[in-house]
């Protein structure tokens, strides 16, 4: 009986072995290359699969959702003649599980292999500045370099991204300097800009400032010249009003020549011919003054009793 036992244990353990060999779960997103005896058979999609336990086997798994791989640093040539390093990073998705099993031996090194002869082929015509300042045009060449290669296999190129670009330490730091000579330069031109900006405004400033006090000193001497006239007119219709005589007149023009002699700087004033005349008839009225003075000085002490005292006017002939 024993014997009987453990070939029925036997049998049972193959049994569940080949249950197990018969269900494939494949999870969502993957699929799964089956071979039976060496050949493809087909391709399972994401569920349970029914295969046949130890003619049909499992040759590969492939995730077909989109991956994502960075590159290490490659050098490469610009067309001046200068070795830059740039990494890249391939965003990549698989449409076609077999191809991608049997198209290629490794698809992922074939991918790198491929972006590194194409990005030395792009960058070989370019010279350094424009590499620098062309990233959307060397990933849209790149990308489509690697689409069209890489559809055979089953593979499709996403996105092609370059990471950075590093020149050599000598050119970062003769770019550095320029970029400081550049900026020096454009704040040179500003600060330029700024005081000249500056002076135009101050001499706008100044001119209006000039132009109206010019109009205010106008417009006063307007004000003052206009004011001395309607003096003058006021006195002259004052002098006019009173009717003095050629007498009054010589004693004005005498109470004006001490002011006329005023300052430290009348060395050597002239005097009118008039003057004479005018001297004779300033004695001839005090003259007159003084004979009246005399008489009322009698009649005084004759009245002194009374307290009164009468002045005639002399008269001016």
């Amino acid at each position: 009986m024993e014997p009987v036992i453990i070939v029925l244990i036997i049998l049972v353990v193959l049994v569940f072995i080949a249950l197990i060999k018969t269900i494939q779960v494949i999870p969502q997103a993957s699929a799964a290359i089956v071979e039976r005896f060496g050949r493809y058979t087909r391709t399972l999609n994401a569920g349970l699969n029914i295969v046949v336990p130890f003619i049909d086997t499992i040759r590969n798994r492939i995730d077909l959702r989109e991956q994502v791989v960075p590159f290490p640093p490659q050098p490469v040539i610009t067309q001046d003649n200068l070795v830059v390093n740039i990494d890249t990073v391939i965003y990549y998705q698989v449409t076609d599980a077999r191809a991608a099993t049997y198209e290629v031996a490794s698809y992922i090194q074939a991918i790198e292999q491929l972006t590194v002869t194409t990005l030395r082929n792009i960058i070989g015509g370019m010279d350094l500045e424009r590499t620098l300042t062309s990233r959307e045009e060397i990933n849209a060449a790149l990308r489509g370099v690697l689409d069209e290669a890489t559809g055979k296999w089953g593979i499709r190129v996403n996105r092609v991204e370059l990471k950075a670009i590093e020149p050599p330490t000598s050119i970062q730091d003769s770019m550095e300097k320029q970029m400081r000579a550049d900026r020096d330069k454009r704040a040179a031109i500003l600060t330029a800009e700024g005081t000249r900006q500056a002076a135009i405004l101050t001499a706008e400033g100044e001119k209006q400032s000039q132009i109206l006090r010019a109009e205010g000193e106008a417009k006063a001497a307007a004000l003052r010249a206009e004011g001395e006239a309607q003096a003058v007119r006021t006195v002259f219709e004052a002098i006019h009003a009173g009717d003095p005589d050629q007498k009054l007149l010589s004693y004005q023009y005498l109470q004006m020549l001490p002011k006329i002699a005023e300052g430290d700087a009348n060395k050597l004033w002239i005097v009118p011919s008039e003057i004479g005349d005018a001297l004779k008839g300033l004695s001839g009225a005090m003259g007159n003054f003084g004979g009246m003075g005399g008489g009322s000085g009698n009649g005084s002490s004759g009245n002194s009793g009374s307290g009164t005292e009468r002045r005639e006017k002399p008269s001016i002939d």
